[in-house]
């Protein structure tokens, strides 16, 4: 497909993020949908609230610090990525399937796209002072600038840290079943 002078194509992942978007909708829709207003849940309807309650933990873990409201502006960014990981890489056993997150740009679009949101967050929310998170306490006013500078650099490769990070665990998980499952058949033939 061509847009102006863009070339957008409908490959592999594409199709295997839109299926496992209509599952999770689909999971969704009928557990709500079905399971809505009864007393007691059914299996589906506590698989859901497991997953629902799951996040939140982590989330006020980490940005323990702020108030309810700011920490519910998140949540609704972390579930859609937890519930898109939880789903989207276990589907990648399934034969002839395809994991998404095996994808080196796939995993660093994720982590990017989440460390540029939370770069803006932050800069809204403290402007300048987003950055004394990078300057220790007690710090030789002439020192502040290499140090700020010196912290900014793991701070940025931090995404592309946790990008890496997936990418290859989804690797070496698909190539030891690969390797294990070649072993099984080679064992079992003798």
């Amino acid at each position: 497909m061509k847009i102006g002078d863009l070339y957008f194509s409908f490959t592999n992942p594409s199709l295997f993020m839109l299926l496992t978007l209509s599952l999770v909708l689909l999971l969704f829709y009928f557990v709500t949908k079905k399971g809505g207003g009864k007393s007691v849940p059914n299996a589906w309807q506590s698989l859901v609230e497991l997953i629902y309650d799951f996040v939140p933990n982590p989330v006020n873990e980490q940005i323990g610090g702020l108030s309810g409201n700011v920490k519910q502006k998140f949540f609704p960014r972390i579930s859609v990525t937890f519930t898109f990981s939880l789903f989207r890489n276990p589907q990648g056993m399934i034969p002839y399937s395809f994991t998404v997150t095996s994808h080196f740009l796939i995993t660093l679009g994720l982590s990017f796209s989440l460390f540029i949101g939370i770069t803006i967050v932050g800069f809204q929310k403290n402007g300048l002072h987003f950055l004394s998170f990078s300057l220790p306490a007690g710090v030789p006013l002439p020192l502040a600038p290499f140090l700020v500078l010196l912290e900014l650099i793991p701070h940025c490769f931090r995404a592309l840290s946790s990008g890496i990070r997936l990418f290859a665990n989804m690797m070496a998980g698909h190539s030891s079943v690969k390797i294990l499952s070649g072993f099984a058949l080679t064992v079992k033939s003798r």
